[in-house]
C-alpha cells in the first residue's frame, strides 16, 4: 500500500470540500482527466470549472488501493439539495503526488469493477 497516493486523494477531497480551488489544482496534473455521469473533460481549466460550478461535497469513506489507483467510497451532497446525500465512488489515478484522473461511479461496486479491485485491496480506515 502506498500512503502517498492515499494522502494525495484525501488532500484532494479536503481542498474540494473547503472550496480551495488553488489547492485542488496544485494536487492535480495539468492534463487531469475527469469523468462521470455528466460526461468527460480534461485539464485544469475543466477541473476549475467543475469544482466551482458543481456545488458538490464529497466525504471519503472506505478506500481501496492497487498499483497507483485509489478508489474512494464517498458520501456526496450537492448545494442544490443539501438535505439529501448519496453514496457514490470515485477512482483516482495518482502519479508523483498528483491526481492524473478521477472518474465518478454511481456506486462502490462499479468503481471496483472498473479498476479490477476487490475487498482484498481495501486499506485500513483512514
Amino acid at each position: 500500500m502506498s500512503t502517498s497516493e492515499i494522502a494525495t486523494v484525501l488532500a484532494w477531497h479536503d481542498a474540494l470540500n473547503e472550496a480551495d480551488i488553488d489547492g485542488l489544482l496544485d494536487l492535480s496534473s495539468d492534463d487531469i482527466e475527469l469523468g462521470g455521469p455528466q460526461g468527460a473533460s480534461q485539464g485544469l481549466a475543466a477541473l476549475r470549472s467543475w469544482a466551482t460550478d458543481a456545488g458538490v461535497r464529497l466525504v471519503p469513506g472506505r478506500m481501496y488501493y492497487h498499483d497507483g489507483v485509489v478508489v474512494a467510497e464517498e458520501q456526496a451532497t450537492w448545494a442544490s439539495d443539501p438535505d439529501k446525500s448519496t453514496n457514490v465512488a470515485s477512482a483516482f489515478r495518482v502519479v508523483h503526488d498528483r491526481v492524473t484522473s478521477v472518474y465518478r461511479h454511481d456506486d462502490l461496486e462499479s468503481a471496483l469493477a472498473a479498476t479490477d479491485m476487490n475487498e482484498s485491496d481495501r486499506v485500513a480506515d483512514t
